[in-house]
């Protein structure tokens, strides 16, 4: 059975760093893109990275660009989201989702598999 595991998420002050981690199981990553997504309460969910399968090409919304950096480790069968620099407008829940594809997207609709999500809160 395909599975996503999201951890890594919690309470960190503004200007903090976050690593969250996807953990798949059920199918082999490297055949898959993979995204990040988040969504605040009362908001949409929000496409914030993608990285494709094969040459790793990554993408990024521009509310997080230079802060986050997504990474895969196929052999871990784990994906990683680097938050730096975090704000307070970047709590939310995060959710990592698999696409059975080449290349990300940061669209959720293009996602057939998802996590079950994490919770990130900046406050001081």
């Amino acid at each position: 059975q395909l599975q996503l595991v999201e951890s890594g998420g919690g309470l960190v002050q503004p200007g903090g760093s976050l690593r969250l981690s996807c953990a798949v199981s059920g199918f082999t990553l490297r055949y898959y893109a993979i995204g990040w997504f988040r969504q605040a309460p009362g908001k949409e969910r929000e496409g914030i990275s993608s990285i494709s399968r094969g040459d790793g090409r990554t993408n990024y919304a521009d509310s997080v660009k230079g802060r986050f950096t997504i990474s895969r480790d196929n052999a871990k069968n784990t994906v990683y989201l680097q938050m730096n620099s975090l704000k307070p407008e970047d709590t939310a829940a995060y959710y990592c989702a698999a696409r059975f594809d080449i290349s990300g997207d940061l669209s959720p609709e293009a996602y057939a598999y998802w996590g079950q999500g994490t919770q990130v809160t900046v406050s001081s």
